[in-house]
């Protein structure tokens, strides 16, 4: 979806904070290789790491985003877009890997007529009322 037309620009946080458990030993590990100068902090490790990973995976990611049709990246979902699906009778099947944003102005309402699955493999923002409207719907 791009971004429609006449909608306010908001600044979308470019990460998103997560917990994660980690063993006494390996934490040590973490630490020594930080007190070592290797990475400038714990968090700089962990995100080294993730990203080592989904580039050891590239090919599967790569043939499961071709396969799911998934949409890379900031995905904004606004009134304007909503609307003129209504007015073509058409429902939207969103996927996306990354951030799905539902505009502020999208009543629950016009959110369960449009919307008929929507599958985020990242982050979802919308309003508490938009979620629980398409909470059946959210894979």
């Amino acid at each position: 979806m791009a971004h429609s037309q006449g909608m306010p620009v908001t600044r979308v946080p470019d990460s998103e904070k997560i917990t994660i458990n980690l063993g006494h030993v390996d934490l040590g590990y973490v630490d020594l290789l930080v007190s070592e100068g290797v990475y400038a902090n714990r968090s700089d490790f962990i995100r080294t790491a993730i990203r080592n990973q989904i580039d050891r995976h590239a090919d599967i990611t790569r043939q499961s985003v071709v396969r799911r049709s998934v949409e890379l990246g900031l995905c904004r979902i606004g009134r304007a877009d909503l609307e003129a699906a209504r007015a073509e009778g058409r429902m939207l099947d969103i996927s996306v890997l990354g951030l799905a944003t539902i505009g502020a102005d999208v009543t629950p309402e016009l959110a369960r007529e449009t919307i008929g699955t929507l599958t985020v493999l990242g982050s979802l923002q919308a309003s508490p009322a938009v979620r629980a409207a398409l909470a059946d719907r959210l894979r």
